[in-house]
């Protein structure tokens, strides 16, 4: 993100010995007063940006050690500036802090909440993540070893199952390459070593070939099949259900799934 040049460019300005600096509310004010067409329109809200970029990043500074290089985060904090310079309401009479502030913070979590994140889990994992890591930190400072997840879950009052979320959420906001170099291994990528062929693909290519090869077969020989293997029932037990001898419907069973091994492919 790069916040556009007319935004950001100084304005010159010559103040006379004396000058006492205008405040934010005092500036906001006198552009509010302007019309749209007032070139110094322009000019004001330009100099009350630039005199609240230092409150925006320090703001950003904030975030910075959780894996979001500081020129993102100050980028982020710039631009909910420049929306709070335009969405401040001078009518209010509240100090123009009060509302820049949170629209900076805002926008840095939702940053965090929105953008960083390699994978999309749900908004509670998110913060689950958060609390956890935040705990963890205090946790071994305070006892001087790794907390359990008991003791996290204790710490911060939610059940283990709780935590546990956190921990596996926190999994998805950087996610490896598939195409890393495995770690004790020259030339060899980590998919190459978590690969596998899936027999659940050929198992669904048997299921949609068999669906018209026993639909062709007789209604009698299809109850027979399903007796046999979905019900697990005896030759002799189906052979009392259909009223056929056990002989008979060995030799149906036999030709039916003749039938069927004719009719897949080799």
């Amino acid at each position: 993100m790069v916040i556009p040049t007319a935004t950001v460019t100084a304005v010159p300005r010559h103040p006379s010995a004396g000058d006492v600096p205008a405040t934010s509310e005092e500036l906001l004010r006198r552009h509010a007063a302007l019309s749209c067409d007032d070139p110094d329109r322009t000019r004001l809200r330009t100099r009350i940006i630039e005199g609240n970029l230092p409150m925006a990043s320090r703001l950003a500074r904030r975030y910075t050690g959780r894996g979001e290089p500081y020129e993102d985060l100050a980028q982020v904090a710039a631009l909910a500036l420049v929306r709070a310079v335009d969405g401040f309401d001078v009518r209010r009479g509240v100090p123009f802090s009060c509302y820049a502030v949170p629209t900076i913070l805002g926008a840095l979590r939702r940053h965090f909440r929105d953008t960083t994140w390699a994978m999309r889990v749900p908004r509670r994992a998110q913060e689950l993540s958060s609390m956890v890591r935040a705990a963890t930190a205090e946790l071994t400072q305070r006892q001087g070893h790794h907390p359990t997840t008991a003791e996290l879950a204790g710490h911060l009052d939610v059940s283990v199952d709780d935590v546990l979320a956190g921990l596996t959420a926190s999994q998805a906001y950087h996610l490896p390459s598939l195409n890393a170099p495995q770690l004790g291994a020259d030339h060899v990528e980590t998919i190459e070593l978590i690969g596998a062929f899936d027999p659940g693909y050929a198992r669904v290519d048997d299921h949609l070939t068999l669906l018209p090869l026993l639909a062709s077969l007789p209604l009698r020989e299809r109850r027979i099949l399903t007796m046999w293997f979905y019900r697990h029932m005896t030759q002799a037990r189906i052979a009392t259900e259909v009223g056929l001898s056990q002989m008979h419907v060995s030799r149906l069973l036999k030709r039916s799934l003749a039938q069927l091994r004719a009719g897949m492919p080799s």
